[in-house]
């Protein structure tokens, strides 16, 4: 077994060498061949070149790669995912929200057969919150859970959507995020649809989270753009549904 940890990361300066060090500790403690990819999205600050100069693991490779400008999360994702070369492939949010340990849950839910993809959730029975969300950051969350559920008819038994820690076998991950048009926050809801569509396997598993006070997202700055993608997530699927039914007709 090896596990690629890609870490999507946006003006984590501060942070990614210490993500950097978690992620290689976790594969090495565990005796887990892997690699760990790091897509800095086009960060004005010293990202990659902080994600650089981390001294090397021995049989442990940490690729850097910088986009020259920043696409959003979604696109940083589907570039690590495609770099990737472990027999299962993994993001996990910068800033060590949720400590790697975890990853052992989701994977031995895959090994056993229980599931394609395996999802970390903050909202599921034996979760451990260390530092919640605000308030209002609570209440933005579950109206979003509130139209995607309906909107886009997401699997109901999912609790936790946007949780930045998600596990998958890798063919099924490139299969997926090669098809993937979503380049921002939204990504997780466009990719959870699809593998839907195809059949394949779902299931979250509860984790020890800690709201990182310092994240990327802005709920002013950003909520107008993820309603854009979710409009555009709908309509792309919804195409892509009436063109294969018509094929299937065809045929």
């Amino acid at each position: 077994m090896s596990l690629s940890i890609v870490i999507p990361a946006f003006e984590e300066g501060k942070k990614i060498a210490r993500d950097i060090r978690a992620a290689t500790a976790f594969l090495k403690d565990h005796n887990i061949p892997g690699e760990i990819i790091v897509i800095d999205d086009g960060s004005e600050d010293d990202t990659a070149r902080a994600a650089e100069k981390v001294p090397p693991t021995v049989g442990i490779p940490c690729r850097v790669f910088r986009l020259e400008a920043n696409r959003g999360k979604g696109y940083a994702v589907r570039t690590g995912v495609k770099h990737a070369i472990g027999e299962y492939i993994m993001f996990a949010d910068s800033g060590c929200c949720v400590p790697y340990t975890n990853v052992l849950h989701g994977l031995e839910m895959i090994q056993n057969g229980e599931c394609e993809i395996a999802h970390g959730s903050r909202k599921m029975a034996g979760c451990r919150i260390n530092r919640p969300q605000s308030r209002w950051r609570r209440i933005c969350s579950k109206a979003f859970r509130f139209v995607v559920h309906a909107w886009l008819k997401m699997p109901p038994d999912l609790t936790d959507t946007q949780c930045g820690f998600k596990i998958y076998r890798a063919q099924i991950a490139k299969k997926l995020y090669a098809e993937c048009v979503t380049e921002g926050f939204s990504f997780d809801v466009e990719i959870i649809v699809r593998a839907h569509r195809y059949g394949y396997r779902i299931k979250e598993f509860p984790v020890e989270w800690t709201c990182d006070c310092d994240s990327r997202i802005s709920l002013s700055r950003t909520s107008l753009r993820v309603f854009r993608e979710l409009i555009k997530i709908k309509r792309i699927l919804g195409k892509e549904q009436l063109n294969a039914a018509a094929q299937a007709v065809k045929t």
